[in-house]
């Protein structure tokens, strides 16, 4: 079990240079933009890094992320447990026009001053990983499948709509 923090900012050239690599948690409730997304979390998302240089001279960042987190059930809106998984393959560039060498397995992260927030990496990469909906089995849900029916189907109207026209015409006639 990881029980290091992760530290905020790095030094991204210098660890691929060296083939380092980093594992630690990172703090959830440290996330803003994925507690606007999900809501504010409690607990650590664990981290495995792996910083190279490929066969071509660029540098990389190979990621894995595991987290727990609490999300609204799309049915009772409740929250439920979610575990988010990501595994992930960043080239490390210094300037958006690099970005586009990159093969196509690589997502770019730009570079600045040669630091990198890895903490905004993270939650970048967590925010990726959310799924499009959640929501409980059948069975532990608290909205049951009756109270989502919406009942018999409404009646179909025989009658055909009016034009808008229909409308124009008889403006006209009382003008």
């Amino acid at each position: 079990m990881l029980t290091t923090r992760l530290p905020k900012q790095i030094e991204p050239y210098k660890l691929a240079a060296n083939r380092e690599r980093l594992e630690g948690l990172a703090a959830l409730d440290a996330m803003r933009r994925l507690g606007e997304e999900i809501g504010a979390q409690q607990g650590d998302c664990e981290v495995r890094l792996s910083f190279d240089i490929d066969t071509q001279g660029r540098r990389l960042m190979d990621g894995q992320l595991l987290a727990h987190v609490q999300m609204p059930c799309r049915r009772c809106l409740e929250f439920m447990p979610v575990t988010l998984e990501s595994r992930f393959l960043l080239g490390l560039v210094s300037d958006d026009s690099l970005a586009g060498e990159l093969p196509s397995d690589y997502e770019p992260v730009l570079v600045e001053n040669e630091q990198l927030n890895l903490l905004s990496v993270v939650e970048d990469e967590l925010i990726l990983s959310l799924p499009q909906v959640v929501y409980h089995d059948e069975a532990d849900c608290a909205v049951s499948r009756d109270q989502l029916e919406s009942g018999a189907d409404a009646e179909v109207s025989e009658q055909r709509p009016a034009s808008p026209f229909e409308v124009l015409r008889n403006l006209k006639g009382k003008l």
